[in-house]
């Protein structure tokens, strides 16, 4: 064969290998899938390098992220609690480590006490660890200490309950893994039981028991718009992908998770912040419409976003979680708030959320 023709011929079939085994690598997160998928993470996502004279007040991250209350007769309408003055949880609270923010809160409430789990950002690992405080009303809030302390960052401490015990799924991206705590003395005593899911950058994991099966929603990093399912019998036996993965393709508007899934008129509804301008500006609300282990889909509630940013004070850049509980005649949701950006908010447009599935 004449070696001009030869040449080409060589590259299109090594190329189409290359491809072929990329897809397979991916796909079924074979060898050397984790290497290569850990080696590019850490260099998108590789830490600054703090200088030695800096202050925490001098980062831009200082008191970026506090904690606030809101209220309402419906989870899709909150307001600010009258008379009253957010946010309720910030960096100056935190007295056992030197904390540059606090955000991600989650609630619960156990024998008439109010309990707040959250991240907070130690400036001196430049990590996030898990803290908590508790309230005996739910608008006042004490600071108690850290929980949870590993060698990489946690956040989003998804808690919740389960045949009378509580467990803790915070986000574990940097171990490659969701990871599943069991409180050994609640609130303040907790223990590793292994792990959900393992191999891949897994953020803000959120968990929901639906029809007798554990339902989990994950995003990514790095953030490419994409949202998966996975499903369980058990909590802690086999996960399988759902099979419509990703369930949400290519949106960073409505991708992440944004706070605790709940149960509203017996329907499922999952919170979504959105990223698309900024990271973290504001959070929508879905309905899931259909959730079986072959089929999924949902709808927006509606385009006005069930928290946002304000553009003053604790929360006038944005807002990205919301923790929703029906408590009595009204829904309380703990929520968090960006307190300025780099960009100029007033420049920042909204935009309107397309319908999915």
């Amino acid at each position: 064969m004449n070696r001009k023709l030869t040449m080409p011929i060589l590259f299109m079939a090594i190329l189409l290998v290359g491809i072929v085994a990329g897809i397979v690598i991916h796909k079924f997160e074979v060898f050397p899938y984790k290497i290569v998928r850990s080696a590019f993470s850490s260099v998108i996502h590789s830490k600054p390098v703090i200088k030695n004279e800096a202050t925490k007040e001098q980062s831009p991250f200082y008191d970026l992220w506090s904690i606030g209350i809101k209220e309402g007769s419906s989870p899709f309408e909150l307001f600010e609690p009258a008379n009253f003055s957010n946010p309720v949880i910030s960096a100056k609270d935190i007295t056992d480590v030197n904390t540059s923010y606090v955000a991600d809160p989650f609630m619960i409430i156990d024998n008439d006490m109010y309990y707040i789990f959250f991240e907070v950002f130690n400036w001196d690992t430049y990590q996030g660890d898990i803290g908590y405080a508790e309230s005996k009303d739910g608008y006042q809030w004490n600071y108690k200490n850290i929980i949870l302390d590993e060698t990489f960052h946690l956040s989003y401490p998804y808690i919740f309950k389960w045949q009378n015990e509580y467990y803790l799924i915070p986000e574990s991206h940097e171990d490659l893994s969701v990871r599943l705590y069991k409180a050994v003395s609640f609130p303040d005593k907790w223990e590793y039981l292994g792990n959900i899911l393992s191999g891949y950058h897994y953020i803000d994991p959120s968990l929901l028991r639906y029809n007798e099966k554990w339902w989990l929603f994950v995003a990514s990093t790095p953030d490419d718009g994409v949202m998966n399912l996975y499903y369980s019998s058990n909590l802690s036996g086999e996960w399988k992908a759902h099979p419509m993965n990703p369930i949400v393709k290519l949106n960073k508007q409505i991708n992440r998770p944004g706070g605790r899934i709940f149960i509203y008129n017996d329907q499922p509804y999952r919170l979504a912040q959105d990223g698309y301008i900024e990271y973290g500006q504001q959070v929508f609300a879905f309905e899931i419409t259909e959730l079986t282990e072959k089929t999924y889909s949902e709808k927006i509630v509606s385009e006005k976003p069930i928290v946002t940013r304000s553009g003053k004070g604790w929360n006038a850049a944005g807002m990205h979680h919301v923790d929703l509980h029906n408590i009595g005649d009204k829904w309380i949701g703990v929520t968090d708030g960006k307190k300025y950006s780099d960009i100029n908010n007033k420049s920042l447009k909204q935009v309107s959320i397309p319908k999915v599935h």
